[in-house]
């Protein structure tokens, strides 16, 4: 089994705690999911969030989807003039069989902008 990196983002419509966790949380479930991974196989998620979202840490959202015993960092983006606002991202580290190539990184809604070289 290798250890591989996912990546993945979203893009909140507002600063609100309840909003960050479900676009938090669903952004997690997409990466679970597509591809082929449970909590067990996370070893580590590194979160940043622009500058402008301090309503809430990203984690708390990986917590509330009973990702508890996986170690988790919070830090801030940085403030470049003109990027995105009101983004989180994430870089999960994890187990898994699937050769680097077919690792599936999750871009939801407005933040699919941030790598069109992905395909989503």
């Amino acid at each position: 089994m290798a250890v591989r990196a996912v990546r993945g983002a979203v893009q909140l419509e507002r600063d609100e705690a309840g909003h960050m966790a479900e676009r938090v949380g669903a952004l997690l479930t997409a990466v679970l999911q597509r591809n082929g991974l449970t909590a067990d196989d996370l070893i580590s998620i590194w979160f940043t969030a622009t500058p402008d979202l301090h309503s809430d840490f990203p984690a708390a959202a990986a917590r509330g989807l009973g990702i508890v015993d996986v170690p988790l960092i919070c830090a801030q983006e940085l403030d470049v003039e003109g990027a995105m606002p009101r983004v989180v991202r994430i870089l999960a580290h994890v187990e898994s069989d699937r050769p680097r190539a077919d690792i599936d990184h999750v871009y939801l809604g407005a933040a699919a902008a941030l790598r069109k070289d992905i395909a989503q």
